[in-house]
């Protein structure tokens, strides 16, 4: 195959409804040119970080959606967009796995070329860094304050599995995800320049365990070990052990 007429077709240039909607010509172009790679790997890892980000972009959109529902306490639409945002957050970290199929070898060659660049500059990953303090505000003034309930009522003490504990479960699950996301994130950066190694900003890679250990919702976070622990203090830490039945 002449790879010359495939190329061509790659770019997407025609005048077709579809592809001027979706700017596919900018859309396919927005990567290094063919002959331009360092290496064969390199356009699938522009690809993905590209990808990356338009979901990312997707997930601050619908979190400003969010938040104006919360505000209003429309709980099904808040539902139904933490739903998407969750399957988004998924897909985000199923995508990763394409990295895994790059040599640290060959990917050395790619991290040549980000200069000083790293995946902390990331637009969309520092603005969903900054939106969840906005959803819990809104939250805690809508379906906390406003109703004279805490995180601990909603959990345990007038727990009634409400529009209140559902919200709060879905913020967990953004966090949860969102998390899971970070330490996929840090497993892959291990495995592409191992755990000890410096970033191209001179800092240790261990760095980053630290932000994959971070909460969006610690009040979500903490109330389950507090229950537990109040749980345990009723029941009793250590249990006598289940007797099995007598064989008869």
């Amino acid at each position: 195959m002449n790879r010359a007429d495939f190329y061509g077709l790659m770019e997407g240039k025609s005048d077709l409804d579809y592809e001027i909607y979706l700017n596919t010509h900018t859309l396919l172009t927005a990567q290094k040119s063919f002959d331009a790679l360092c290496n064969q790997d390199e356009l699938m890892f522009q690809i993905v970080h590209q990808v990356e980000e338009l979901w990312m972009k997707l997930i601050a959109y619908s979190l400003l959606n969010i938040n104006e529902y919360i505000e209003q306490t429309e709980t099904f639409r808040v539902l139904t967009l933490f739903g998407r945002v969750s399957r988004i957050l998924r897909l985000m970290t199923q995508q990763l796995d394409v990295l895994e199929t790059m040599s640290p070898k060959e990917y050395q060659q790619i991290r040549l070329q980000l200069g000083n660049g790293s995946g902390q500059e990331s637009p969309g990953f520092r603005t969903l860094l900054k939106m969840p303090e906005h959803l819990w505000k809104s939250y805690k003034e809508q379906y906390l304050d406003k109703r004279g309930l805490s995180v601990e009522t909603v959990y345990n003490s007038e727990y009634a599995h409400d529009d209140a504990y559902v919200i709060a479960e879905a913020l967990t699950e953004f966090d949860e995800l969102f998390q899971t996301f970070r330490i996929h994130h840090l497993l892959l950066i291990q495995r592409s320049i191992g755990g000890n190694a410096k970033s191209l900003k001179g800092r240790s890679v261990t760095l980053l365990e630290q932000g994959a250990r971070h909460h969006f919702f610690p009040e979500l976070w903490e109330i389950r070990s507090r229950m537990t622990d109040e749980w345990g203090g009723e029941y009793g830490v250590k249990r006598d052990k289940i007797q099995s039945e007598p064989k008869g």
